[in-house]
């Protein structure tokens, strides 16, 4: 094939706009190398990554101990199904469940199957043990949140992108305010049809919202009061990104002596994704205890590539790195600086009016409306300036590096931010 006149960043680009679906709207940047905190474009310019594949690469690119289980274990057996037992996935199962302390896991691929699985145990277990009349159960979930895009799911958001067009829709969810213990509690008293509620501890796609400092831990005591499940959507927030190993904290031996953490919020079910395998290979789960985990029988759930040889040593050997290089240690100490930073560059600033967030998952407040493109601009500049993000929810911006990064090359980025806002300053 005769090279064209084009870059080759263009033509990578033309390429997918021609025979992919539009699904998303990338940043024009085409990216083939990575290593740690940096990734390399196609013409050889180097960035740093403060996306982390929406917080999937929270131990850096290609982490060689990661990489190095995964070729291992695709030399030897790839793929057995669940017809078969394998000789590592009861060693997976039992890492993961020790690992966060429950009982019992459920392996899948993505974090939406894991949301989705985590919404058919808790309908089973409201029909099976709590009793609930049939297809009678109804599941609590938050405005503005993000579970994914399957059809069930698309049919308790409220994000008219997500949804719109997609219809009819999965009935037995019940929308109420994030942070709001008197709209749950109201909800909770009022339908004994309830059977889970369904929360992100932080509310990442909406634009990283923390919730009140007690917020969890109330929602939770909420919860047992009514015989409700609590199930945490971690998929984002897990493994470590938030200055400990799980957002909700007290589901496991948090290796973060700087932990302020509420050891009490423990959820019913938990679900977990993307970083739990590095960004190296599609690995979710959902963990719970007998008692719960109890009614998913044969033949009740599966999934072909859930749980295979390779999934299983690529989780175990990303959950060793979080622990043994004090990934969540690091995302606290690092976070508390960045936004530290950010804040006294935003006391004088008019296009900046905020930054929000924990441990390395923090986002800022452009002073603009959801409509205008200022923020894309900005983060056009960003990538000029060797820095790749990506605006959420119009005017926010997501900010999330590798957990790997150095105070050193913190600092460098928040350098090349703020010089960048100053372009944008009236």
């Amino acid at each position: 094939m005769l090279m064209t006149q084009q870059s080759l960043s263009q033509e990578a680009i033309d390429l997918e706009n021609k025979y992919g679906a539009h699904n998303y709207h990338p940043l024009p940047v085409v990216l083939n190398r990575g290593e740690g905190v940096y990734v390399w474009d196609v013409d050889g310019k180097k960035y740093y990554d403060f996306l982390s594949a929406y917080s999937a690469v929270n131990q850096g690119h290609c982490h060689p101990t990661i990489v190095g289980a995964m070729t291992k274990q695709a030399k030897t057996l790839t793929l057995t199904s669940r017809a078969f037992h394998n000789d590592i996935l009861g060693k997976f199962e039992k890492y993961v469940a020790d690992y966060f302390k429950f009982d019992k896991v459920l392996p899948m691929n993505t974090g939406a199957e894991a949301v989705e699985t985590a919404l058919k145990i808790c309908r089973r277990w409201a029909y099976e043990v709590k009793g609930i009349e049939e297809n009678k159960a109804e599941i609590v979930v938050c405005n503005n949140n993000f579970h994914g895009r399957t059809t069930t799911i698309i049919s308790f958001s409220n994000d008219p992108v997500a949804r719109s067009n997609f219809g009819p829709y999965t009935n037995g969810f019940i929308k109420v305010e994030y942070d709001n213990l008197n709209a749950l509690k109201e909800v909770l008293s009022s339908n004994k049809n309830v059977a889970g509620f369904l929360v992100e501890p932080i509310q990442g796609e909406a634009g990283v919202f923390v919730p009140s400092e007690n917020y969890l831990r109330e929602a939770k005591a909420l919860c047992k009061k009514h015989n409700v499940l609590f199930i945490a959507d971690e998929v984002q927030t897990g493994i470590a990104r938030t200055g400990r190993l799980l957002a909700t904290c007290g589901n496991c031996s948090c290796p973060n002596k700087d932990c302020s953490g509420t050891p009490d919020v423990k959820p019913d079910i938990l679900i977990l994704g993307k970083a739990i395998s590095g960004g190296a290979y599609p690995v979710s789960a959902v963990l719970a205890n007998d008692a719960i985990m109890k009614v998913i029988t044969p033949g009740s759930h599966g999934s072909t590539f859930g749980g295979n040889p390779i999934a299983a040593a690529v989780a175990m050997a990303a959950l060793d790195v979080v622990i043994d290089e004090r990934l969540a240690e690091n995302a606290f100490k690092l976070g508390a600086i960045f936004r530290a930073e950010l804040n006294k560059y935003i006391a004088k600033s008019t296009i900046c009016k905020g930054v929000r967030g924990k441990g390395l998952l923090n986002a800022i407040l452009i002073n603009d409306d959801e409509e205008s493109d200022t923020a894309w601009n900005i983060c056009m500049k960003l990538r000029d300036n060797g820095l790749l993000a990506k605006p959420t929810h119009g005017n926010i911006i997501r900010f999330a590096p590798p957990l790997v990064m150095t105070k050193e090359q913190l600092l460098d980025c928040v350098s090349i931010i703020t010089t960048t806002l100053k372009e944008f300053e009236v």
